[in-house]
């Protein structure tokens, strides 16, 4: 890090545990909505400061690399509003990306705009209930363009944020008999009021349907019609242009999971050393649980290091040049999320299964590490299918 990267990164630390780990407390008994108004001051604050959307170059933002923002969202995963405070929330900020790449000056003005002073959310709609997300290419949405409109008929789901979203931006066939699989699919913009674009309902994980941003929704499309102006960047590129945004969006992710690893951490450690299993025999002094706190030290510290890693060839060759890096970061980190969320549960016992703490939270939440933008065994096929190759054997699908 940088001197500048050390220091923002200090001042942010520091905001989060003043400013939004007290509001854990009533989002964790209450939801989201009831921290709302608070979390929107808390914005102000972030805005007054300098420091909002610090991935996105000025003057809709910070201007940070991928590198020192990588830090800092290691900080903003520390709590689960960490990230909505700074407006770089998924999938706001991978839409946000994708609307400043490819975005035309009209999509800019009237999507971006207002996306990036945290006036509206978005949403967005790839997986569909009836095909593996694991083959993202393969999908039911269609767009037919009749005149100057696009009809779109479809079915999706775990659309991250479509509650309350101001509009969508929706992954379908544009061109299914195209002989490339990789060029049938386009971006489109629906807003969120268009009829025809209708919610089935928000989906319940392990227990909890969430509510607004906070929550995942399955929509249906019937006859949505739209602008041909409202395709985003060129017909065929959709799963190109999903390929940019998940890149960097990785590299977040990661970052913000070990967050999440660091925090569990620090509280695990905080309560072995002082949780009494009997008068002046505390938790941490059995050699079983100090075992756990070395092994996940080194798991975090590892998976920081390369993740780091990842986001330095990410700016140096594309997210395409270090695709078996992200695909590397992605599995490892998620497992390593896992292995010290679950100790740290186990080494709070009770009080680690109930709400009182946020480990439930994103133990509940966070599962889905494994799954979502690709699943474990997807990414470690790109990377075994890339060592073999240098050993001369090509691995086909």
């Amino acid at each position: 890090m940088t001197a500048q990267t050390a220091d923002l990164v200090g001042e942010v630390r520091t905001f989060v545990q003043e400013e939004i780990l007290p509001l854990e407390s009533t989002f964790l008994k209450h939801g989201f909505r009831a921290v709302l108004p608070s979390l929107q001051s808390v914005r102000q604050k972030v805005k007054a400061r300098g420091w909002w959307l610090p991935p996105l170059p000025q003057p809709l933002g910070l201007g940070l690399s991928l590198g020192a923002f990588a830090r800092l969202s290691e900080e903003l995963g520390r709590s689960p509003l960490g990230h909505y405070a700074f407006n770089t929330q998924a999938p706001d900020i991978g839409n946000m990306e994708v609307l400043l790449k490819h975005g035309t000056p009209e999509q800019k003005e009237r999507f971006l705009k207002p996306l990036a002073a945290g006036e509206i959310r978005s949403s967005f709609g790839m997986t569909e209930p009836e095909y593996p997300g694991s083959n993202p290419v393969w999908m039911n949405t269609t767009a037919v363009l009749e005149g100057d409109e696009w009809v779109i008929n479809g079915h999706k789901w775990f659309t991250t944020g479509f509650e309350g979203s101001a509009f969508c931006i929706v992954m379908c066939l544009t061109d299914p008999e195209h002989p490339n699989p990789y060029a049938r699919a386009s971006q489109i913009i629906v807003p969120t009021e268009t009829p025809g674009l209708e919610p089935v309902r928000k989906i319940s994980v392990m227990g909890e349907a969430g509510e607004d941003w906070m929550s995942h929704s399955e929509i249906r499309l019937n006859q949505v019609r739209v602008p041909r102006e409202n395709l985003l960047g060129e017909r065929g590129r959709g799963f190109a242009i999903a390929q940019e945004r998940l890149g960097p969006g990785r590299i977040h992710h990661c970052m913000r999971w070990i967050g999440i690893a660091q925090r569990s951490f620090e509280m695990m450690c905080q309560y072995a050393a002082k949780r009494e299993l009997a008068p002046g025999k505390p938790l941490g002094s059995r050699q079983a649980i100090q075992h756990l706190i070395a092994e996940a030290k080194a798991e975090i510290h590892a998976a920081r290091l390369m993740v780091l890693d990842a986001a330095e060839k990410v700016e140096q060759q594309g997210a395409e040049g270090a695709r078996v890096e992200i695909s590397l970061i992605k599995y490892f980190v998620a497992g390593v999320l896992q292995r010290v969320l679950d100790g740290a549960i186990q080494v709070h016992g009770g009080l680690g299964m109930s709400d009182d703490l946020p480990l439930s939270f994103f133990y509940r939440h966070e599962r889905a590490a494994r799954i979502y933008d690709g699943a474990d065994e997807v990414h470690k096929t790109v990377v075994a299918r890339a060592a073999l190759k240098e050993y001369g054997l090509e691995v086909s699908l």
